[in-house]
């Protein structure tokens, strides 16, 4: 998987401000799909300082979780657990199906791909990557050592 420019939330300039989601957009999609399966949103918490993901906490199949979506970019995670620095992700196989219409749905296999850091190097990030000169600067500083911790991290 490529991480594209901007995915942490940081910039150099700018000229190399990321895009942003529709909130409203995934406010209303969250609503619908998890009462379509008989369940309801407990909570639905906006990206704020230092996070760069939105939050929403669910229940459905009396099952307690949390669906995560990044703000820049239309990449989705589910998770069992959200607390700083420490995210479980899951998979939601019936969920993931119809968030795909909307959004790209990343399993847990795509968001525990290790992340190479090479600190020496002329590239730092050996990954795919188009990240800016800022967000590499994040990555040799917080060290993440999955994909997931780049595309829905607690950088400040």
């Amino acid at each position: 998987m490529k991480l594209p420019n901007g995915i942490t939330g940081f910039y150099s300039s700018k000229n190399n401000r990321p895009p942003k989601v529709d909130g409203k957009q995934f406010r209303q999609v969250c609503f619908s799909n998890t009462t379509r399966f008989g369940g309801k949103v407990l909570s639905f918490y906006e990206p704020e300082y230092p996070t760069n993901f939105y939050n929403v906490d669910v229940k459905v199949y009396n099952k307690q979780f949390h669906i995560l979506l990044n703000e820049y970019y239309p990449y989705l995670a589910f998770a069992s657990v959200v607390e700083f620095e420490n995210i479980k992700f899951i998979d939601v196989p019936d969920l993931s199906r119809e968030f795909s219409s909307f959004y790209k749905v990343l399993s847990v296999n795509e968001l525990h791909k290790p992340l190479v850091i090479k600190q020496n190097s002329e590239k730092i990030l050996q990954n795919d990557n188009d990240l800016n000169s800022a967000e590499l600067e994040q990555v040799a500083f917080w060290k993440p050592e999955r994909i997931g911790e780049v595309i829905f991290n607690y950088w400040d």
